[in-house]
């Protein structure tokens, strides 16, 4: 049975412009769906800040959303899921909320024939653990291999993502992987997926074996769409061809400096973006 809340839009936030790779793929899997995106462009990057700024920025993006009636919530960075996700399902108990953690953990799980994995995300994801908390809870057989990369979100951003530069920064992070067992690679921040060409190829050269790349993107779309149907919250069909484009952009700063680099995350045009302020909240749950 549908929800009466099913056309409310879904709510998508990030520090930035990485998240629109999920958003991007929240529109391809769920075309009927209306979306509403928030990029913290104030306070990015979150992945360098400490575990307790980025819970309470990710706490104060969910607060904006809900103030503008999303029916879920889409965690569309790494980080903020590593730091945030039980934090805000304690604070939204009925919202059906969606990380980019698990999703992908689950296809990664499923794909490793040599059960070597390999995970590379910001520093603040890596440090978190939240990949091995999740692949451990998954299965208790697999070899993880966790890698910082901290370089690759500011060349996604600058739209450096092939040539000399970025090939060099992506064989020196992935150089520990050389020679190993290794089938399977997390891409484990939404900025990756940019550099996907740039990885494979890095990987290719020092690997005795062909590596697939998961990004959570996509997973993370697959995933958001289950918790729709099981909470009978996806927007009836017939919104498809009546308004496939339903997605608008909030940003915490100025919209302008927003635009040239989403057009390039989210894979083509895209509404001006709005301003909108995040009121920080003073009363917080605790982690």
């Amino acid at each position: 049975m549908t929800d009466p809340a099913a056309p409310r839009p879904i709510g998508v936030f990030d520090s930035g412009v990485g998240g629109l790779t999920v958003a991007r793929a929240l529109r391809e899997r769920l075309p009927a769906e209306s979306i509403l995106y928030l990029g913290d462009t104030a306070r990015v990057p979150y992945g360098n800040r400490g575990a307790d700024t980025i819970r309470r920025y990710a706490l104060n993006a969910a607060h904006t959303l809900m103030e503008q009636d999303i029916k879920a919530l889409v965690i569309a960075c790494n980080t903020a899921t590593a730091h945030g996700l039980d934090a805000l399902t304690q604070a939204f108990p009925t919202l059906p909320i969606i990380g980019v953690v698990e999703p992908v953990s689950h296809q990664a799980v499923a794909r490793t024939q040599t059960r070597h994995l390999a995970i590379i995300g910001t520093r603040a994801t890596i440090t978190s653990g939240c990949y091995t908390r999740a692949l451990d809870a998954l299965a208790g057989d697999l070899h993880l291999t966790s890698i910082p990369c901290p370089l690759l979100v500011p060349l996604a951003e600058e739209g450096w993502l092939d040539g000399p530069v970025a090939r060099e920064v992506a064989r020196t992070y992935l150089a520990p992987l050389a020679d190993t067992d290794v089938d399977t690679l997390i891409l484990g921040c939404t900025h990756y997926p940019l550099l996907r060409p740039t990885i494979a190829s890095v990987l290719d050269s020092i690997m005795p074996r062909h590596v697939a790349l998961l990004d959570c993107a996509r997973a993370t779309a697959h995933a958001t769409a289950d918790a729709l149907a099981l909470h009978g919250l996806l927007a009836p069909a017939s919104a498809e061809s009546s308004d496939r484009q339903k997605i608008r952009f909030l940003v915490t700063d100025e919209p302008r400096g927003f635009m040239g680099t989403a057009v390039r995350f989210f894979g083509g045009a895209l509404s001006p973006p709005e301003h909108i302020d995040i009121i920080p909240r003073t009363s917080l749950p605790s982690p």
